[in-house]
């Protein structure tokens, strides 16, 4: 039911965050460790960075990249070269394990995303039919969330409060308590700007790692570093390279 991996810091190639690590989200797509709902994540898999800015270009690009695509992410050998070569301050990845009646398609893979956003979703929305009625009118009119997956619903109703002054943090704890009360749901949520990362603890393990000069949000640790701490269920976790806050939700169900 989808893995997913967000790092901020210093600059630090795709390979190495995603593929190379002992327990990276390659391993992940086909032997998780601690997922509670499903046993694989082949549906397809993303990356979404931030260009590393040039002070000599005035037209440096300040949205991110992506990179989508609806195969294993071991079967990509184009991904594979290109991820050594890449490197970015700010990375997300993920690995989709598709929910059963949503389509095996690449618009329907992670990392969504609008603006200065990128956007993941490990989860599932319980009773989907009643949440959409009940929340489209909240959904941001934006391309990535046309998309047929209740994932890209999500990210919708997350810009709809990012772009009306909800802070990172705030817009994804405001889409996990209206679903949850809408229709209920696995609701883990990973978001970042560029600058800032957020997630939501609902439903399935999210893990933190802080190092001299980075910050790593994660489903499960990718090795065996001591440093990784397991989050609490219920929960918000705001990361900077100032500093992470950690906020108890509470939640209501339907």
């Amino acid at each position: 039911m989808c893995r997913h991996l967000a790092y901020l810091g210093t600059p630090a190639s795709l390979a190495a965050l995603l593929l190379d690590p002992p327990h990276s989200l390659v391993r992940q797509s086909y032997a998780p460790a601690l997922q509670r709902h499903g046993t694989v994540n082949v549906d397809g898999f993303g990356a979404g960075w931030y260009p590393q800015h040039r002070t000599d270009d005035p037209q440096h690009r300040t949205a991110p990249v992506r990179y989508r695509r609806a195969q294993p992410i071991w079967s990509d050998a184009s991904f594979a070269s290109l991820a050594p070569a890449v490197e970015a301050r700010c990375v997300l990845g993920a690995v989709r394990g598709g929910t059963p009646g949503f389509p095996a398609d690449e618009s329907c893979v992670a990392p969504f995303t609008h603006g200065p956003w990128l956007f993941s979703h490990n989860g599932k929305v319980t009773d989907w039919a009643r949440v959409r009625k009940t929340l489209r009118e909240a959904v941001a009119d934006i391309p990535d969330a046309l998309a047929p997956v209740d994932s890209a619903f999500l990210f919708g109703l997350a810009v709809a409060r990012w772009e009306g002054g909800d802070t990172l943090g705030g817009g994804l704890a405001g889409v996990m308590s209206d679903v949850a009360r809408a229709g209920g749901g696995w609701l883990n949520l990973l978001a970042t700007d560029g600058h800032h990362l957020a997630a939501t603890v609902h439903g399935d393990t999210l893990y933190l790692r802080t190092d001299p000069g980075s910050v790593v949000i994660a489903s499960e640790p990718v090795d065996d570093d001591p440093a990784w701490t397991e989050l609490p269920p219920d929960s918000l976790v705001e990361a900077s390279l100032d500093g992470v806050t950690r906020t108890d939700l509470r939640v209501e169900h339907v």
